[in-house]
């Protein structure tokens, strides 16, 4: 069997890093999340988790979440104390230093448009399929990208998607419409979740995992996506720890097993490692909340540019 192409270059990928069994992943979102992830998965028994040869990590066949398993996911989220509706993650900040007074910003997959609060001097327009209808704002739009490109193509001075492209199976398509959407010379920024970084170390992390994450990113990865759609890149970088994302810090240096090649396995030793690192995790959490000390981060903030 012929490894399986890129989601970005289209090149093969260059090694299997293992196979996970959807079993395994259904059974931990409905443990964990009490969601139910198994219909967004079809009849497929199990997935690859691939490398390519920009070093982006991708599971094949990439299976998205549905309207469904968001509506669920996201309700068992809000619950969460140490969860808000309205996260300013570092990346906004880093993000928001390209936004000048009167840009027209569009924000993709906005969820609860989080990003508006650090660009009060902007003209916002947000996008989501999913959560439109709990934002309950006249700035929050419920279509998808491809669906606001018929009237707003090449219109827009920056054009953002934060820890969103990871969650489709054509990240490269999507990139491309987000340039299409921005304006010659405009600005495109993308922030995703990295490899390696804390978020891959912790064993059987689900949140890192089909139907919710399909790709884990590199530094070559973004520049290779920008290339796919004729995007400038000015710069790449990694975004520290915030007040909420840190307790995966905090989980992945609390956890007896710390994931190299093997990233989920159904084993107790597993499961019970996942569980000491999130009780370890927590109790670091509430003392020291950020950490202090500089590793990859939480996420790697692309900023590209439209060819004038």
């Amino acid at each position: 069997m012929a490894n399986p192409p890129c989601p970005v270059t289209g090149e093969s990928a260059v090694r299997l890093v293992q196979w996970v069994t959807v079993g395994l992943l259904a059974g931990l979102w409905r443990v964990l999340f009490k969601v139910d992830a198994r219909p967004s998965f079809g009849q497929q028994d199990r997935l690859g988790l691939w490398e390519s040869p920009t070093g982006l990590y991708f599971f094949d066949p990439p299976f998205e979440g549905d309207h469904a398993f968001y509506e669920e996911f996201y309700q068992q989220l809000l619950r969460q104390k140490h969860f808000t509706e309205h996260v300013i993650r570092r990346e906004f900040e880093l993000a928001a230093r390209r936004i000048r007074e009167g840009d027209r910003v569009l924000d993709v997959g906005c969820g609860f448009a989080s990003f508006r609060r650090v660009i009060p001097q902007a003209r916002y327009t947000g996008i989501d399929p999913h959560f439109a209808k709990k934002n309950n704002s006249p700035d929050v739009i419920g279509q998808t990208l491809g669906e606001h490109l018929k009237e707003h193509a090449g219109v827009y001075d920056a054009v953002c998607a934060f820890q969103v492209i990871e969650h489709v199976s054509a990240p490269a398509q999507m990139f491309a419409e987000m340039v299409e959407a921005t304006r010659p010379g405009g600005c495109v920024m993308v922030g995703v979740p990295p490899v390696p970084s804390a978020l891959t170390r912790i064993p059987n992390f689900v949140l890192n995992a089909p139907p919710h994450h399909l790709t884990w990113w590199t530094e070559q990865a973004l520049r290779a996506l920008a290339a796919s759609a004729g995007a400038e890149v000015e710069s790449i970088e990694h975004a520290e720890w915030n007040a909420t994302d840190s307790l995966l810090y905090w989980m992945a240096l609390c956890s007896p097993i710390r994931c190299r090649d093997i990233h989920f396995r159904d084993h107790w030793t597993w499961h019970a490692s996942l569980l000491t690192g999130y009780l370890g995790g927590r109790l670091l959490y509430a003392v020291n909340k950020t950490p202090r000390t500089r590793d990859e981060g939480g996420s790697l903030l692309l900023v590209a540019r439209r060819p004038s």
